[in-house]
């Protein structure tokens, strides 16, 4: 196909440069026959002035005079035309042979050199022009036109010439379309063999190509979506490999209840069923929990970011969390100026923070307080999440954004996993400080 792709380009090239050269050849023949027909435009106004000026001087003298035909029949063989006139009975009164003859030997050389025409040359018939006197026809000037000198010297020079240009400019045409038809499929080949690589399972591959024009662009599309498809594949041996280590505990409990049950070691009773139905029910929120993860670690490919204005954004969030914990006496307050903004996702935003918040609600007893905060500092926006909970311990400091990992019971472990996930996406970090028992501060960095 790509062979065939690059025969397509070559003969397309072709035809152009085919088409280009006809063109020149077609120009030059119209050129030709525009320059031919204005000699031949220019010769008849040189003849009509001559059968004027024959006719004034029959005017003149009442008849024909050899002498005084002599200097038109020698101005006309410098123009280009051999002649000769006739009286009316036919009797020839001056050619150009005998004007010629009449000169002095060098004034007639240099007639002939300055004209750069000699009878010899002249070819084809004569052509008759009617002289006329007072309404009576009083002879015939014969015209013959001479072979130009000057005339075929310039067409034969600029035959060469454009046969030349022709030649060399065809064959230059002619290497430049094999080169440049390569070039234009050599990245064609290359997306070819990449996604060949790719459908074989080698998802590492990638184009190679050079440029800012539309084939650059699409092997750059290409790229992207190769990276996509192996960040996605990560993910799902991520996802798999998270699944069977996770789920491998409870789906063991059931197993050996139900087993112990059929077994009639364990009793089928309400207490056993709802044991059985708590672990089923923990079995689906760990499938939710890595749903969400996975979604976390994919969000990087579908970030929608848009200038956000900080302070309304936290104080909704506030508000929403706030009426859920106030019960508990749990106060959520905001410290941020006006006017502040950030270029993220807002809906991925949102997550970061709840879970934030969320966590930091579940350290803090009654009458705790939760701070949202929100500052710029050089080029990178800062949010901080500050409880006056119990704090978290230094053995668990390392841990506590691994997946399923908790510092206290409750939970699947995951949410402050996702909050890594998400705020990486954004290009950001993640880091805490805490002492246990004094409360902890999550920090995030988000490049403005």
């Amino acid at each position: 196909m790509i062979r065939s792709l690059w025969i397509k380009f070559l003969l397309l090239l072709f035809s152009v440069v085919i088409i280009a050269l006809s063109s020149a050849l077609l120009l030059r023949e119209l050129m030709v026959h525009d320059f031919r027909a204005l000699l031949e435009g220019e010769q008849e106004d040189h003849v009509y002035s001559i059968t004027a000026d024959l006719e004034s001087s029959y005017e003149k003298y009442g008849t024909w005079r050899t002498a005084s035909t002599q200097p038109d029949a020698v101005w006309a063989l410098m123009l280009g035309f051999e002649t000769r006139l006739l009286d009316k009975d036919g009797v020839v009164i001056m050619d150009t042979e005998h004007a010629l003859n009449a000169l002095p030997h060098d004034a007639a050389q240099r007639v002939q050199e300055l004209s750069t025409l000699r009878p010899a040359d002249a070819v084809g018939a004569f052509f008759q022009y009617p002289l006329f006197f007072k309404g009576e026809e009083i002879g015939t000037f014969e015209v013959r036109f001479l072979q130009p000198k000057r005339e075929a010297v310039y067409i034969r020079r600029s035959n060469l010439f454009l046969f030349g240009a022709l030649g060399v400019l065809g064959g230059l045409a002619i290497i430049l379309s094999v080169v440049f038809s390569g070039r234009l499929t050599r990245p064609l080949k290359k997306i070819a063999s990449a996604a060949t690589a790719i459908s074989e399972g080698n998802l590492l591959k990638r184009v190679d190509v050079k440029g800012k024009d539309e084939l650059a662009e699409l092997a750059g599309v290409f790229n992207q979506m190769a990276h996509t498809l192996q960040i996605q594949d990560t993910l799902r041996k991520k996802l798999i490999s998270n699944i069977a280590h996770e789920l491998r505990t409870p789906l063991t409990a059931v197993q050996g209840e139900i087993e112990g049950m059929m077994d009639g070691l364990i009793p089928t009773g309400k207490d056993q069923l709802q044991s059985l139905h708590e672990e089923v029910f923990r079995l689906k929120k760990m499938l939710e929990g890595m749903e969400e993860l996975t979604r976390a670690q994919a969000s990087a490919l579908t970030l929608k970011k848009r200038t956000i204005e900080i302070k309304p954004f936290l104080v909704n969030i506030a508000e929403r969390m706030g009426r859920t914990v106030l019960q508990r006496g749990i106060l959520i307050t905001i410290d941020c100026e006006e006017g502040l903004a950030v270029n993220a996702d807002p809906d991925r935003l949102s997550e970061i923070i709840i879970n934030l918040v969320s966590n930091a609600v579940k350290a803090v007893d009654k009458g705790g307080t939760v701070t949202i905060a929100a500052v710029r500092k050089n080029t990178d926006f800062i949010l901080e999440v500050r409880d006056t909970g119990i704090g978290i311990k230094e053995e668990d400091k390392p841990f506590i954004f691994e997946r399923f990992y908790k510092s206290f019971s409750g939970g699947l472990g995951l949410g402050l996993a996702i909050v890594q996930e998400l705020v990486h996406a954004h290009g950001g970090t993640i880091d805490v400080r805490s002492s246990y028992g004094a409360g902890s501060v999550f920090t995030v960095h988000l490049p403005v």
